[in-house]
């Protein structure tokens, strides 16, 4: 039987150590050093995250009531610049421009602008926007199609409108945004692809408000394409 002729190596566990030991005692300084900046680090991190950040956004969110309460009301001018006394969401996002109430103040922003007319700005704001809210989150998404479609973007609202309705898949705004795919493509004359939105509307939501009103939107399209 053949031996097997390559030397296995041996190591020398207590050799090792000993190796380590030294290493450890020869570059203490450097590692205790090392160490303190780690701890410095992290805990640094934990100070901005749950002091600083924390502080800067239970001010942020007193001030931006009002902003919120004007928006509501449609007084967009005041709800985006403020009033004299308080602060709109413009200034809102400059003074705190790190916290959720600033990211908050994106979205309202955008929408302002996007009723406005002022569709580029809207834009910008609407995709500074984060959420992973169900409904607003989506809403966000389809208000960017918005803009697009107001600019003559079709292709380009048709694509927010889809990543709208698949951004968080549920009955109140998924139909209502596969809707405004469906009827962007008719405007571009895609009418087979509106007819597989509204089936797919017809199929998976059929007891959303859009799912039991789409017959006719098919209907439609079929005949307006000679589908």
């Amino acid at each position: 039987m053949a031996q097997n002729t390559v030397d296995e190596p041996i190591v020398d566990v207590e050799q090792a150590l000993t190796k380590t030991e030294l290493y450890i005692e020869q570059n203490k300084k450097n590692l205790i050093t090392i160490a303190g900046i780690i701890v410095a680090v992290v805990g640094g991190y934990f100070a901005y995250k749950y002091w600083y950040v924390a502080g800067e956004e239970t001010r942020a969110r007193a001030e931006m009531y009002k902003a919120e309460d004007y928006f509501g009301k449609d007084s967009l001018d005041k709800a985006m610049n403020g009033d004299g006394v308080a602060p709109g969401f413009t200034q809102i996002i400059e003074d705190y421009g790190i916290t959720p109430s600033a990211n908050l103040a994106h979205y309202y922003l955008g929408v302002c602008l996007l009723k406005k007319g002022q569709y580029e700005e809207a834009i910008e704001h609407l995709k500074e926007f984060d959420s992973k809210d169900q409904i607003v989150g989506p809403e966000a998404t389809a208000a960017i199609g918005d803009a697009n479609m107001e600019l003559g973007k079709v292709d380009e609202a048709i694509t927010y409108y889809l990543k709208a309705a698949e951004q968080k898949v549920n009955p109140y705004t998924s139909p209502k945004f596969l809707k405004k795919a469906a009827m962007a493509n008719e405007d571009n004359g895609n009418y087979a692809d509106a007819v597989k939105l509204y089936e797919r509307i017809k199929n998976e939501f059929s007891e959303s408000p859009e799912g039991k009103d789409m017959e006719k939107y098919i209907s439609r399209a079929k005949t307006l394409g000679n589908i």
